[in-house]
């Protein structure tokens, strides 16, 4: 099944909700054809036939309910959570969903991923790359890793768009496109450099965007690893086998490239990034992948390791 692990859906009155808590940047997720309309809906899929798309896995991110107050993150991540129970429900060939959590609540955040993997039947859960400006690797987060350990369960790791939280990205312009892959590169370093992969390996753990940079710095990682960070329990090229990623790459061949000889094809999965790649762009997500690789790993990549990852 040819499975696209990168795709967004968010409702008017989801966004309406989360710019009355005071979130400000909603506008870059409205007007792009990711709504829950019929029309929206219609129009996906038939873009997705185009593609050879068989099945979008949704998820809210980079508008996740991670909001300082608690109601209002409890509140966000209900709203979500139920609407792409609706949406699931409707359409179960074309979608299923990622449970979004109202973090940094932890005992919240844990009840909310009980309801969405065990009342709604989620995919797995996602969150952005960092919560509210905290690592992915905090402690705080310690409880959530275990108990996605313990249920073997996908976590799916998107850029927050936070501008990797400095004024050199986010005062010139480069949020989207520099300041997402640099988030995705922090947040892999992080979970690498605390051994999060190897002390949870029931957690199936995907990345955006080939892991932004990490392909052409996996390398230089491991040659300064041991200095600059002693207590990494083990090699980063190690470690990015334990992990996946996502093949968004804006039909650059040259960069996927670099990802399938850095981590394995067989560690990347068919990302599109719709809305954001739509019309020709979403097919040449798919293409491209068959233009860079061997035709082997290509099919693999398209139509069988989503589905590996996802249990499907």
């Amino acid at each position: 099944m040819r499975i696209d692990i990168h795709a967004h859906l968010w409702s008017e009155d989801y966004l309406d909700l989360l710019d009355s808590y005071g979130r400000t940047d909603t506008a870059t997720q409205r007007g792009m054809g990711a709504g829950d309309t019929v029309a929206e809906l219609e129009a996906r899929f038939a873009l997705n036939d185009s593609a050879g798309i068989e099945h979008q896995v949704l998820s809210v991110t980079p508008q996740s309910p991670h909001f300082d107050n608690p109601d209002h993150a409890v509140h966000a991540a209900r709203t979500a959570n139920d609407l792409y129970a609706k949406i699931v429900a409707q359409y179960p060939d074309r979608f299923s969903a990622f449970t979004a959590l109202p973090l940094p609540h932890l005992d919240a955040a844990l009840t909310e991923m009980a309801r969405g993997l065990d009342d709604l039947g989620f995919a797995g859960v996602a969150v952005t790359t960092d919560i509210l400006g905290r690592s992915l690797a905090d402690p705080l987060f310690a409880p959530l890793f275990a108990e996605l350990d313990r249920r073997r369960a996908v976590l799916y790791i998107h850029p927050s768009g936070h501008d990797a939280r400095t004024p050199l990205i986010a005062e010139h312009h480069m949020r989207w496109m520099v300041g997402a892959p640099m988030e995705d590169t922090i947040a892999a370093m992080h979970l690498i450099l605390a051994g999060i992969p190897s002390r949870y390996p029931g957690i199936r753990i995907v990345l955006s965007h080939l892991g932004g940079a990490l392909p052409m710095l996996l390398q230089r990682a491991d040659n300064q690893y041991q200095w600059e960070s002693p207590d990494t329990p083990e090699r980063p090229s190690l470690a990015v086998r334990r992990l996946w990623f996502d093949t968004v790459s804006h039909g650059h061949l040259p960069a996927l490239r670099a990802a399938a000889e850095s981590f394995g094809a067989d560690r990347l999965v068919l990302g599109t990034d719709f809305p954001y790649q739509s019309g020709d762009l979403l097919r040449r997500a798919v293409t491209s992948i068959q233009d860079a690789l061997p035709a082997a790993d290509a099919a693999r990549v398209l139509d069988h390791n989503a589905a590996a990852v996802l249990g499907r």
